[in-house]
């Protein structure tokens, strides 16, 4: 995303988050643009029942929030840390600045937007009208082609959970569990040490 150089030139600053550690909460007002150094964070929303519904799992290299600093809105989602992470800060008025200095950067993060949309339309219609088997399949496929670009059968490893899974795509982790043991009868993954191969 946008370079370190970058960030600490516009006043950015690098700070240490533990687990489980909530950066926003919805409804918050935007104040800073948010870049993973390291680690992983997790934007998300909870129904009334108190179930969460994950939207986006993002690690190194991924900025938070950018959507509410550009629309001026507040956080329709909430955002916490599931790894111990150094997450770099930058204030609105500078994200704005550096943005309008940098025009290239503007553009990557104007693509970066644009690719979560597509994959919240993806996974919207997924939800709303496919089977488990589908729904676990478009996810999988959608992140070993379109963030990852593997093209190769059963070379991307699946660093999610299956709790995980269950959240993005709103199913039961029972349902998860015993869905991708079928489609590994089918041979369309594998599993290795617990952990999925697409």
């Amino acid at each position: 995303m946008i370079s370190t150089e970058l960030l600490i030139k516009y006043h950015a600053t690098l700070k240490n988050f533990e687990k489980n550690v909530c950066l926003f909460q919805m409804n918050d007002a935007p104040r800073f643009y948010y870049q993973i150094e390291q680690g992983e964070a997790k934007v998300f929303n909870n129904n009334k029942e108190g179930k969460e519904f994950i939207h986006f799992i993002l690690s190194s290299n991924r900025g938070i929030g950018e959507a509410a600093l550009f629309g001026n809105f507040n956080y329709p989602t909430s955002c916490q840390t599931t790894k111990n992470s150094k997450i770099w800060l930058l204030s609105k008025d500078n994200f704005k600045k550096l943005l309008m200095d940098n025009q290239e950067v503007h553009f990557d993060i104007s693509k970066t937007m644009a690719n979560r949309l597509f994959f919240k339309s993806l996974i919207s219609k997924e939800i709303s009208i496919e089977n488990p088997e589908h729904k676990i399949l478009a996810l999988l496929d959608y992140l070993k082609e379109k963030i990852y670009a593997i093209e190769n059968p059963y070379e991307y490893k699946v660093e999610l959970s299956r709790q995980q899974i269950a959240d993005l795509i709103g199913l039961r982790v029972e349902t998860v569990i015993r869905t991708v043991k079928n489609l590994e009868k089918q041979k369309k993954v594998k599993i290795k040490n617990f952990k999925i191969y697409r």
